[in-house]
């Protein structure tokens, strides 16, 4: 039986580990956080910071491993790529592709050289002329450390940057235009450097503005941009030589123009497998799996699934004590998984969520209504304990 190390121990790989335990592997999981649920839950569980590259190269070959396989955040797949200095795994893109793809600062620069549509990036000495900006650390997750700047808020720069450094592993910061609109995220698997599947997500951030808590699949999305979106995935696949499987890309759209923000080839965190999954029936996680053990994946012949499934991670964005949840108006809850007990501390997001929501509408206009009451923060209330 060959065996297979999952760096990560996060709820959202789940499905990952699942996929692989059906196909008969002897299947570890890897990461320094006991109480995640993976670590709880899977007999095979390496209680070790995977941070540790040399600690983490040790084990894989102690146990001869046959195969590694990047969880649901950027930080595994960088690990994975450089445990894969060799090129004796699968699926993984070179370290120097990789740094390209997830340091902001290099694929800005990437992006610019190949012709694709970003934000403009403002060098320190030239701010003052473009309003607003949005300050970022160049290699920090989950939007900590970003903060947006407006003309009359200026006099916010310096301790903005010094917030960006903060939260970055590197100490480097990013300036750039802010650019306003609506965020999607554009999620494409390709094959030889073409897209063989892709889908469009809307996405919102309501309890922190710099990360996603509610989005739902598009199944209309503008055909005309997205073959624009296509052109342009496709172009960075050719340059960077990218290896088959995932690649992930947010997003925002104004009008007829669109900018791409992030992109990464990691599975997206918060169950967004199940999201596609539930929507479309497309195998998404398995899908984004077969690359790493070596397997070939293929576009879908059947025609896919249209249901109106709206995901939604519970969260808030102070700190507060959880004592319940009560509905506003009825809902058809699809799935969920809790991520918080009552009388826990739960931390502002992105720091503490309460669960995941799969809510199912029968129509898109029940969908849109109660996509709306989500976005607005009316599809429930969140009581601390009485």
């Amino acid at each position: 039986m060959k065996k297979v190390l999952l760096v990560d121990t996060n709820f959202s790989s789940a499905p990952i580990y699942n996929y692989l335990v059906e196909l008969g592997y002897e299947v570890y999981v890897i990461g320094a956080k006991p109480n995640d649920f993976l670590a709880k839950s899977v007999k095979n569980y390496i209680n070790f910071d995977y941070s540790n590259i040399e600690g983490t190269r040790e084990i894989i070959e102690e146990m001869k491993i046959d195969f590694i396989v990047p969880g649901c955040n950027d930080f595994s797949y960088k690990v994975c790529a450089k445990l894969n200095s060799k090129g004796n795994f699968y699926g993984l893109d070179t370290i120097e592709t990789n740094e390209i793809i997830n340091s902001k600062d290099k694929f800005r620069a990437f992006a610019t050289k190949i012709g694709l549509h970003i934000p403009r990036v403002i060098p320190k000495e030239q701010v003052g002329e473009i309003w607003p900006i949005i300050v970022k650390p160049v290699d920090a997750y989950s939007g900590q450390g970003m903060t947006v700047l407006h003309e009359s808020e200026q006099t916010l720069l310096q301790s903005s940057i010094g917030k960006a450094q903060k939260f970055s592993i590197s100490n480097e910061y990013l300036l750039e235009e802010y650019v306003e609109g609506q965020l999607y995220s554009h999620s494409a698997f390709i094959r030889d450097g073409k897209i063989v599947q892709d889908f469009i997500v809307e996405e919102e951030c309501i309890a922190n503005p710099f990360v996603v808590d509610t989005s739902r699949v598009i199944y209309d999305f503008d055909f005309k941009m997205l073959s624009r979106i296509r052109v342009e995935i496709s172009l960075l696949a050719e340059n960077l030589k990218l290896i088959d499987g995932l690649i992930h890309t947010q997003f925002i759209k104004n009008g007829n123009s669109f900018w791409l923000i992030e992109i990464t080839r990691r599975c997206p965190g918060d169950l967004y497998s199940q999201l596609i999954k539930l929507s479309t029936g497309f195998n998404y996680a398995e899908t984004y799996t077969k690359p790493f053990i070596n397997e070939k994946f293929l576009q879908s012949n059947n025609e896919l699934e249209q249901a109106r499934i709206i995901r939604h991670t519970i969260s808030q964005s102070k700190d507060g004590i959880l004592g319940s949840l009560k509905f506003n108006c009825p809902v058809q809850i699809e799935k969920v998984i809790p991520l918080s007990t009552t009388g826990d501390v739960i931390k502002a997001s992105p720091f503490g969520r309460i669960a995941i929501v799969f809510l199912k509408s029968n129509t898109k206009e029940e969908q849109s209504q109660l996509y709306q009451r989500t976005v607005k923060r009316n599809l429930y209330t969140i009581q601390e304990a009485e």
